[in-house]
């Protein structure tokens, strides 16, 4: 069927905007606190699109944590796929760590979501296969330069230190950053310039984080 809106045109989109709508609505509320009627509010649709669209609560909170769990590996391998040698692999880390971590409203919204997430998947054991997805796609990123026992402690540690930073009142500055990342990956590079994998597979679209 094709979503029409009451006075009978076509609406393409409206199964986005419910989801970017989720998206803002749990920045703002939380999990626990989103609900049809205020996504839908939040959408500018009417209040039965989301019974058409999803089949539940779960079904959207699903969608709308995956379209961002695809922005932030869109951003692992936007940067990473720049990289042309291990160097700048580690440069590209250090990236990673700051960017995700920077003060402005648009990332503290990223941070509030990505604990929204891991609340959710520690809470309801079904979500965690969306969170063990959007782990083994950033470490298949990290594997284009390190190896595999190195891409999963480097994704480990963009994401820890970036909630630190992000959540202290005065931020690490990029030379602990760098001197972390040499000590994990100093005897840890993937044979060749750029590794076994040819690059990025191009899925997502690079959010500005």
């Amino acid at each position: 069927m094709t979503a029409t809106t009451p006075f009978g045109r076509h609406d393409p989109d409206r199964r986005d905007r419910i989801v970017r709508a989720a998206l803002d609505v749990i920045a703002e509320s939380g999990v626990a606190g989103t609900s049809h009627r205020k996504v839908a509010a939040r959408a500018g649709v009417p209040l039965g699109s989301m019974t058409y669209h999803f089949d539940g609560m779960d079904a959207l909170l699903r969608e709308a944590f995956t379209s961002f769990a695809d922005t932030v590996v869109a951003l692992f391998e936007e940067r990473l796929g720049a990289a042309r040698n291990v160097d700048e692999a580690r440069e590209a880390v250090a990236d990673l760590v700051h960017h995700l971590s920077r003060g402005d409203a648009g990332n503290q919204r990223a941070v509030v979501l990505t604990h929204e997430l891991y609340t959710l998947a520690a809470r309801k054991p079904a979500f965690r296969e969306l969170t063990r997805e959007w782990m083994r796609r950033s470490r298949v990123a990290l594997e284009w330069h390190f190896d595999p026992a190195t891409a999963r402690q480097l994704d480990a540690l963009i994401e820890g230190l970036a909630i630190h930073r992000a959540l202290e009142t005065e931020p690490h500055d990029r030379a602990l950053t760098v001197e972390a990342i040499a000590r994990i990956t100093a005897r840890a590079e993937r044979p060749g310039p750029t590794g076994a994998d040819p690059g990025p597979t191009g899925s997502g679209e690079a959010a500005a984080r």
